[in-house]
């Protein structure tokens, strides 16, 4: 099959455009305030579990009509009022001038300007109350957290950010991948002969996967989520499948943890229930299922009283209600041991591509 032709667009552009009337817009309701001599507020969603409900419609968790006021006026506002008025201003710098920043500078830039944080969570918090204030990912501020994932496959991106802009490269052009960070969020794709995207959970199976070459059996862009998987490539799987129109099948150990990480790909997460553009509605879970490990002759190791307890948890949200979600948590119950996406290396390293990813494959088109 010859490659999509993808062109770039303006749409990062844009977005920041936006992003930037946004940020002023919020600082300038601040100066407004205090030139006619009131205190300045601000109002956003509550994030409180209360106003966190699960949207049938949208299939994923989102913040109800409870609002938050933050207002000067309050003494007891006055410190995070502080704080997350520095943070939109320090966002905005970081926007202007294209330059990034991890949740860890965060909270150290905070100290030169005598904003007071008592540890890295509260700075954490405040950015999290500022992508409620802007409805927008703090990925889009510029501001990432230290954990980085992995993506090979035929893909042609075109770099945006300063210093790079309209360089081009092939990500099947290093064996080991290319890191997801925020020049490659940010790219353009360009041209792909890919049909589908394939999210592994671990790296080790990732390289098995570059190794054997399923981007070229399968016609797959191959993605390392490194456990759960961070928001930058939640965004990035998304991206995948609306700019390219290619379906998302998720691989994941055989557990009920491994089971959540498909699940929030899908659906998303109710601590990002502020936020859009992170879920794969379509996305497919497609092993390993609880019912693989008798299936298959997997090797096994016993659940735990957490893991239980997990399951149970599970059991009762609703994302888990219809289709395999409950069928196999009720398996994990019922066997209660997990597996490993190593497990397969019993009968032989291969077998995991030449024999279990076909057969999920062909079985995801019917669910």
């Amino acid at each position: 099959m010859p490659k999509q032709r993808r062109g770039p667009k303006d749409r990062s552009s844009n977005r920041k455009v936006e992003l930037k009337a946004i940020l002023q817009e919020l600082g300038k309701k601040v100066y407004d305030s205090l030139d006619s001599n009131q205190f300045p507020s601000m109002d956003f969603p509550s994030r409180s579990v209360k106003n966190i409900v699960y949207d049938a419609k949208a299939k994923q968790y989102v913040l109800g009509s409870r609002k938050v006021t933050r207002s000067a006026s309050n003494i007891k506002h006055i410190r995070p009022f502080t704080q997350l008025t520095w943070l939109a201003f320090f966002a905005t710098q970081l926007v202007g001038q294209e330059k990034t920043s991890t949740l860890r500078d965060v909270y150290y830039s905070s100290q030169a300007y005598d904003i007071e944080f008592d540890d890295q969570s509260e700075s954490d918090s405040i950015i999290t109350d500022l992508e409620t204030v802007i409805s927008r990912a703090r990925e889009e501020l510029n501001i990432y957290p230290e954990e980085r994932s992995a993506i090979f496959g035929d893909l042609d991106i075109e770099y945006t950010v300063r210093g790079y802009e309209g360089k081009r490269l092939n990500l099947s052009s290093h064996p080991d991948g290319y890191l997801i960070g925020p020049s490659l969020s940010s790219a353009e794709f360009v041209d792909t002969s890919a049909e589908m995207v394939i999210a592994v959970e671990k790296g080790g199976l990732f390289t098995r996967f570059v190794e054997e070459k399923v981007h070229e059996r399968f016609k797959a862009i191959i993605v390392d989520t490194a456990g759960q998987p961070p928001r930058a490539t939640r965004y990035m799987l998304r991206r995948l499948h609306d700019e390219l129109n290619l379906p998302v099948y998720i691989m994941t150990d055989g557990d009920v943890y491994g089971e959540h990480i498909a699940m929030v790909i899908i659906s998303g997460s109710a601590r990002a229930a502020h936020l859009r553009d992170l879920t794969v509605p379509s996305g497919k879970w497609i092993g390993i299922w609880a019912s693989d490990i008798a299936k298959y002759n997997l090797p096994t190791i016993p659940m735990n009283e957490v893991d239980i307890k997990r399951v149970h948890d599970l059991k009762a949200d609703p994302r888990y209600q219809k289709g395999i979600w409950p069928r196999e948590l009720d398996t994990f119950l019922k066997i209660k041991r997990k597996c490993e996406l190593e497990a397969f290396s019993k009968f032989g390293l291969t077998t995991i591509v030449d024999k279990y990813l076909p057969e999920k494959l062909e079985i995801a088109k019917s669910l």
